[in-house]
């Protein structure tokens, strides 16, 4: 649980509470079937939802072993409560958490429980959105738990761990405060223009301009590569049919998740699979061959093929190296401008006496998705494609939000350096950069920038 009870934000048009006296409810495990289901209730009322459902309030902090029951008090199930009063909490209000029996059929009758007592349907990612609104934790805080939820490899996981205590937000606190300390010392000049600079006090503002950007250069590049653990790279796996598409994806992937055959054709339609590199999630789909056909299926495959190729971050092109033609250059054509793209020439584990590369071949890769030769040096190029590079620090998530935000800060802050000799102008590209600070973390938002970022969130966080 995320707990930062110093944290402070101002939204920009907001009201100070959102209805906190109004108790929200969810069921707080993922839909289906399982052992054990939990239902979350938060808010003011939370205490007598308690005496409803279970006839009393549990001991703060203290699994309780008692009896569900609906309005009408027919018994639903037996299980586990646990309550814990505001202010400590995971949204700061009074919650109740009801562990029952994870079938679908009891979470709903223990919500609706719930609701009859005068809870409602939280909406998606409310929990979370009032433990920011309660100064439980900050802007950046609150999506890493979202993003924590939807990790898809241990490194991207670690990372939004990292978010989640604080440390990213540590790092822009700390460059924000810089920057405000510069602008106080301006502004004060700007009050007192009796006082002159002297030229070495010019100097130490100059130098600490400096230390400000580059503080926000280093920081902006582990965001960048916590951007690239969170969203991955999509990669097209294309070429003529019968070139080892397949094959590869299955190599890569270290499992057979693609139909392999000797007949041209095979794949019809996207195959995807996700594989991790360097903890970085790769997103690859397996396309029908490019040729022209008269099979009206094969020829929809083909159509998809060009939507997935327009789609993807990066192509990988495949060749056969028992192939005679190369790569159709009319076909690499059609590829997006500016996508990172790779020749791969496969399957030369099939030619006698091994595979030759021609002197214009430099960005070709030879690999045998049968014998494995290649997948490494097919892997970094993945990577590299990803826009990953390995770090000296550890990764924290962020996201494109907070990439546009450093990117802002960043500009206002060397615009800032630029106009030390206007102490006005120089002092407003200082605010405008701590501004853009403020805006990740959440000191400064927006009502409908809050609206899209909780939206994104799953019901019951």
């Amino acid at each position: 649980m995320a707990h930062q009870p110093n944290a402070r934000h101002r939204s920009e048009g907001e009201s100070p509470a959102l209805s906190a006296a109004e108790p929200i409810a969810a069921v707080s495990t993922p839909p289906g079937r399982g052992g054990i289901g939990v239902v979350r209730v938060s808010g003011r009322g939370a205490a007598d939802i308690a005496r409803h459902v279970i006839g009393r309030l549990p001991q703060p902090r203290r699994a309780t072993l008692c009896d569900f029951r609906t309005s009408s008090g027919e018994l639903i199930d037996r299980g586990i409560a646990l309550y814990f009063p505001a202010p400590h909490s995971y949204t700061g209000e009074d919650v109740l958490e009801l562990q029952a029996h994870g079938g679908p059929l009891v979470m709903r009758q223990l919500l609706a429980s719930a609701v009859q007592a005068g809870a409602r349907i939280a909406e998606p990612g409310e929990f979370t959105k009032r433990a920011y609104l309660n100064g439980r934790m900050d802007l950046a805080q609150a999506e890493s738990v979202a993003d924590l939820i939807d990790a898809e490899s241990e490194e991207a996981a670690r990372s939004a761990a990292r978010s989640l205590s604080g440390e990213f937000s540590r790092r822009i606190s700390a460059i924000a405060q810089a920057a405000l300390d510069l602008r106080m010392h301006v502004e004060a000049c700007i009050d007192f223009p009796e006082e002159e600079i002297d030229p070495a006090d010019r100097a130490e503002l100059d130098r600490k301009q400096g230390k400000l950007v580059q503080d926000l250069d280093a920081l902006l590049a582990i965001a960048r590569q916590g951007s690239v653990l969170r969203e991955g790279l999509t990669v097209a796996l294309v070429g003529r049919p019968n070139v080892g598409k397949s094959s590869l994806l299955n190599r890569l992937a270290g499992e057979d998740l693609a139909i392999v055959t000797p007949i041209p054709g095979t794949t019809r339609d996207y195959v995807r699979a996700t594989i991790s590199i360097e903890g970085v999630p790769i997103h690859l789909i397996d396309t029908a061959g490019l040729r022209d056909t008269d099979d009206p299926v094969e020829r929809i495959g083909v159509e998809r093929t060009w939507r997935a190729i327009e789609s993807a971050g990066a192509a990988v092109v495949i060749e056969s190296a028992t192939d005679s033609l190369p790569a159709d250059e009319s076909l690499l054509a059609r590829f997006p401008c500016g996508q990172p793209r790779v020749r791969v020439v496969n399957k030369i584990d099939l030619v006698a006496g091994g595979f030759q590369r021609r002197a214009t071949d430099e960005t070709v890769l030879p690999t045998s998705a049968k014998t494995g030769e290649g997948i490494e040096a097919l892997r970094g190029w993945l990577l590299a494609a990803a826009g990953w590079k390995p770090q000296a620090e550890a990764v924290f998530v962020a996201r494109e939000r907070h990439l546009r935000a450093l990117e802002e800060a960043r500009l206002h802050l060397i615009q800032a350096r630029e106009a030390s000799q206007v102490l006005d102008l120089m002092a407003e590209e200082l605010r405008l950069a701590h501004r853009a600070l403020g805006r990740i973390t959440g000191e400064v938002s927006a009502d409908d920038l809050l609206g899209r970022i909780f939206a994104s969130f799953c019901i019951g966080k």
